[in-house]
């Protein structure tokens, strides 16, 4: 029996439409810190789509989650 798949970071922006090489990403999330007390699906960075996406999975605790999760530390450095 086959387990959930895992994503990564990469996997995840390549859903998302955004650049998905690792220089692409470290660049974006440099670009795109949130303030602690921001969610990361309030951010005006992400356009309608990216945004349903990132709410649903998380709200379903979806396969995507982890990566997600990931995501949300990675742009809150401070928190």
């Amino acid at each position: 029996m086959l387990g959930e798949p895992e994503y990564s970071m990469n996997d995840l922006f390549a859903q998302l439409g955004l650049e998905s090489s690792d220089e692409a990403i470290d660049k974006f999330i440099a670009e795109h810190q949130l303030e602690k007390d921001e969610d990361l699906v309030d951010a005006d960075f992400w356009n309608e789509k990216q945004r349903m996406f990132l709410q649903e999975e998380w709200k379903m605790d979806a396969v995507w989650v982890e990566t997600i999760d990931e995501l949300n530390v990675r742009l809150h450095p401070d928190a």
